[in-house]
């Protein structure tokens, strides 16, 4: 027998040990690149499948004629649906209701709470806080439910603001059913439940102001008033030129659950707008055409709005440094 018999099998030799071999330059800076967008995709993703496709696709479905039921034919039409929709009175009676909203809500939601906001600030912690706080309440209450509780409220034989203008007078009012009036109740209430929010945004933008300015223009004599023009207002000029662009894009969109639950669109079309059409056409007359057609009409207006008004506001920001 041999020697390698007797003494059993022969091991390997041990293998040396392999460290991984370190990131050279190219692939660190290959997956820094690739990084933001992992961190991205899910935004991404979001933005894609629920604002991006349905525009296209709503912009796809307004050149057809179709009514949403399974199995029902999509015929194409092209620009018949634009074509009616122009010619529609309808439609344009809803486009100037929508500009009397925009104008309507502007005071309500911008210049009201901007006066809140400055003349709120000097008052003490408990009392400021607590008038902030009432103001602050419609907010918080869903749509659906306040426009029930205004429904109630406004009605014209026993509604308690009725109630309490006979004791001074006057007949009751008839704020729903009247086409001269109901506009104006729908902007108001829409109004009411949009003053807490820019109050809070106007007030801890207010609050932001550098105290540093203000102690040196009292030491300097300056009124409160003088204050207020020179320099509270130029400090809040950015945040008021955002809640006027959001108050002039999104304005006549809120009053939406008001006017359905209130009105539904009348009386005789009064208090209809640009969004409560286009929801008309899709939802009631089932009008998929007509819907997607207008719902394009409104975001190329209202897009074309924004890009000025963004303009707007870099040209007129006033930023402290």
């Amino acid at each position: 027998m041999s020697d390698a018999t007797l003494s059993g099998p022969v091991q390997a030799p041990p293998q040396p040990l392999r460290l991984p071999r370190p990131a050279t330059p190219t692939r660190r800076a290959s997956a820094w690149r690739i990084a933001p967008w992992l961190y991205l995709a899910p935004a991404a993703a979001t933005l894609i499948l629920w604002i991006y496709w349905p525009l296209l696709d709503a912009f796809r479905l307004s050149f057809f004629r179709w009514n949403m039921l399974p199995g029902a034919p999509m015929t194409f039409v092209g620009w018949e649906n634009y074509q009616n929709i122009f010619a529609l009175p309808k439609f344009w009676q809803a486009l100037r209701n929508t500009g009397l909203y925009i104008l309507g809500l502007v005071p309500l939601a911008v210049i009201v709470p901007t006066v809140v906001a400055i003349y709120t600030h000097d008052l003490p912690a408990r009392s400021r806080n607590f008038y902030r706080t009432v103001i602050f309440v419609p907010m918080i209450i869903a749509p659906v439910v306040a426009a029930a509780i205004w429904r109630w409220l406004l009605d014209p034989a026993h509604g308690m603001v009725n109630e309490a203008i006979t004791l001074f007078g006057f007949r009751p009012v008839r704020f729903l059913q009247d086409p001269t009036v109901a506009i104006w109740t729908i902007i108001v209430l829409t109004g009411w439940k949009l003053i807490g929010f820019s109050t809070l945004i106007l007030s801890a933008a207010n609050a932001n102001i550098n105290p540093a300015l203000i102690e040196a223009a009292r030491m300097d004599g300056a009124s409160k008033w003088e204050i207020v023009r020179d320099i509270r207002l130029p400090l809040l000029r950015s945040t008021i030129l955002f809640l006027a662009l959001m108050t002039i894009l999104l304005g006549a969109q809120w009053s939406f659950s008001y006017i359905h639950v209130l009105t539904g669109g009348g009386p005789l079309g009064s208090t209809t707008n640009i969004f409560y059409i286009l929801w008309d056409f899709g939802f009631s007359t089932l009008s998929v055409g007509w819907s997607s057609a207008a719902a394009v009409i409104l975001f190329l207006g209202f897009g074309a709005l924004a890009f000025v008004l963004l303009r707007l506001m870099d040209r007129y920001s006033f930023h402290d440094n």
